[in-house]
């Protein structure tokens, strides 16, 4: 390949086996490569930012017969991500984010590890629903295919919005002893153990906070925790956990958002994608969650040494995934950025280790 960054690259896709044949393996290293350095999923962008000596047309005509035909193994990309999560335990966190293109409307339920305030994804699925909510099929086919790559005993807690509530998906989640905190609509009822049912906004007066065990909503026993935030947003919890905890584990929940602002505008653009194919669009979400988890690595790495400054209203200047994607972009540049080199190396020795104990 002739030069370090796609050799560093190009030695994690190898390894992944994401792809099997070489020549892809060394394409889809270009594309990730152009993928960050124009920070666009639009094709156009993606040909104009490679390397190649022919013409601009011709590569747009390789990279849609990429997403055409290559095959990719989402088994093996589960694997490859799990390698940049720290933890044995794993905060998940699902959600579903959606946008139009024309008559075409993508739909995608997202599993991600919340990690400080940012997050990595792990399993996707595209929904052909006509942008609806999920239903408790949708997540329980979702969650069994992750479990059936990382094992249960992975799973700390599972944190969910408003979205994720209903019976049947909180009964399974129950049977299956996967510990779990989801935010509810304020209209849903609490009914007591002597029969007694109040809205929650009816506990909640004069009051703080309220916390409650084995109180049942949705025909489900489960704890309760109630209190209103910032914004006196009602904020109704409930979950297996201790309910005095359920608020400070509902706030991990957060990072899934931050994860899909940084593929969308505030990273690689992914809703303004052309694709009117939703096999194609889980591909192309593929390689940005790949770009992604190697800015947001080697932004992690970086701060090691570096720390990032905080401005005068309190935050950083960039957040972790920024700086790490400024810096694989400046490295692209040819200019010199060891911390890249070491993510890289560091990933790839992960991955390895975790193969082994996959069999």
């Amino acid at each position: 390949m002739g030069t370090i960054p796609e050799t560093k690259i190009y030695n994690l896709v190898r390894k992944s086996g994401i792809i099997k044949h070489k020549t892809r393996q060394l394409f889809l290293v270009d594309l990730l490569k152009s993928l960050i350095k124009s920070r666009s999923v639009v094709f156009s962008e993606l040909a104009y930012k490679m390397d190649k000596s022919i013409k601009m047309s011709s590569i747009e005509r390789r990279i849609q017969d990429f997403f055409q035909k290559v095959k990719f193994d989402y088994e093996s990309l589960i694997h490859l991500l799990l390698s940049f999560t720290p933890h044995d335990k794993l905060v998940l966190s699902i959600d579903r984010t959606e946008w139009d293109f024309g008559k075409t409307q993508i739909n995608i339920l997202c599993i991600v590890v919340s990690i400080g305030k940012m997050a990595i994804p792990l399993y996707f699925e595209m929904l052909d629903n006509n942008s609806g909510n999920s239903n408790w099929k949708d997540r329980i086919t979702i969650l069994e295919s992750l479990i059936d790559k990382i094992g249960k005993e992975r799973i700390g807690i599972i944190l969910m919005d408003r979205e994720f509530i209903g019976h049947k998906w909180l009964l399974w989640l129950k049977s299956e002893a996967i510990s779990f905190c989801v935010r509810v609509p304020k209209h849903h009822l609490i009914l007591f153990a002597d029969g007694s049912i109040f809205k929650a906004e009816e506990l909640l007066l004069h009051k703080k906070c309220v916390y409650k065990r084995d109180i049942c909503v949705d025909k489900t026993s489960l704890n309760l925790s109630l209190s209103y935030g910032k914004n006196e947003d009602l904020v109704y919890l409930i979950g297996t956990e201790n309910p005095r905890l359920l608020k400070m584990w509902y706030k991990k929940r957060w990072t899934i958002e931050v994860f899909f602002q940084a593929l969308k505008g505030r990273g690689f653009n992914l809703e303004k994608s052309q694709l009117k194919s939703i096999v194609k669009y889980k591909k192309l979400f593929a390689l940005v969650s790949i770009a992604y988890a190697i800015c947001w690595a080697v932004g992690i790495e970086d701060g090691k040494t570096n720390p990032v400054k905080t401005k005068k209203h309190g935050y950083p200047q960039y957040s972790v995934f920024r700086r790490g994607l400024n810096i694989v972009r400046a490295f692209f540049k040819r200019k010199i950025e060891t911390v890249f080199e070491q993510t890289i190396d560091k990933i790839i020795l992960k991955f390895t280790r975790l193969l082994k104990t996959v069999g």
